[in-house]
């Protein structure tokens, strides 16, 4: 049934060339709005100063276009946002729950999408240092209280985030000014009207931590629906280090209806490996078919 409100996005770090899980993220996000048909917008991720580059968001959008996967509103970057996120500190800070600490590590992950490799919570590194003294030079830090974070995931059904617990104390702000990626991305969501987010099953436990960030913020709810990883023949889901499997390396070996084809029977929305393009899969497209465990690329 058609929803106009429905919005979809694809929200890729310029860091590199795009692999092959980025593009089952960005398939079946762009399949499930469409099938509803909503609209699916494009936000490049570039908070990172230190490792995003304006030629790979070039290559980014030409690898999408090349696929079949056009957008319909943006390209927006969230590095050009900064007032809008400052605007958003203040309310934090106006609710007396931020203060400065002195982190390496998790500073450094904070302006990262986070995985979930059980060794990055955010108050868990033990090289950290507290100050809720204001003028400090550290990075904004938010204090979280001892709740649990009930949502229900479109694909993996009820999960709970116990957000003291799980998640910790998180950075918000950089010392160095840097936007951290959690603040950046609810407020980006929220403010885009933004009603669908879809990406891999490790961001699972941020949706908790997205949802009760924006729930301080006061910013409207959303849906996630997280996916089974794609995995290399090591059983690792497939990262920018895969040459192997990113768009510079497929591209030169496969069409991009082969691709799609391929990704859509892995998505198991058909029963052979097939070329088609991405709106030949509209209306082939259901979460039920989707598998939940990880997928193998062997």
């Amino acid at each position: 049934m058609s929803n106009c409100k429905s919005k979809g996005r694809f929200a890729p770090s310029p860091t590199g060339r795009m692999h092959l899980g980025n593009v089952f993220s960005a398939l079946l996000s762009w399949l499930s709005i469409k099938s509803q048909g909503g609209k699916w917008l494009l936000r490049i991720e570039d908070i990172d100063p230190q490792r995003s580059k304006q030629i790979f968001a070039d290559q980014i959008m030409a690898d999408l276009e090349w696929l079949g996967l056009t957008w319909d509103e943006g390209p927006y970057y969230q590095s050009q946002r900064g007032d809008i996120y400052e605007e958003q500190l203040e309310r934090l800070r106006q609710q007396g729950i931020l203060y400065y600490s002195y982190k390496t590590r998790a500073e450094r992950l904070a302006v990262s999408a986070p995985q979930s490799n059980g060794d990055e919570k955010r108050n868990g590194n033990g090289d950290e240092k507290e100050s809720f003294i204001q003028g400090k030079n550290g990075a904004t830090t938010l204090k979280v209280t001892d709740e649990i974070v009930v949502f229900e995931d479109v694909h993996y059904g009820r999960q709970e985030v116990n957000i003291k617990e799980e998640i910790g104390d998180f950075i918000v702000r950089r010392r160095d000014g840097a936007w951290a990626y959690q603040l950046a991305v609810v407020v980006n969501d929220a403010l885009m009207g933004v009603t669908e987010v879809v990406r891999g099953r490790d961001l699972l436990q941020s949706a908790g931590q997205q949802m009760y960030l924006g729930g301080l913020l006061g910013l409207p709810k959303m849906q996630y629906a997280h996916l089974p990883l794609l995995c290399n023949d090591a059983g690792q889901r497939l990262s920018k280090r895969d040459k192997s499997m990113d768009l510079g390396q497929l591209s030169q070996q496969y069409s991009a209806e082969e691709i799609i084809g391929k990704l859509a029977f892995l998505a198991h929305l058909t029963d052979k490996k097939e070329p088609c393009s991405p709106s030949e899969l509209v209306s082939l497209f259901d979460w039920k078919k989707v598998p939940y465990d990880d997928i193998r690329l062997s």
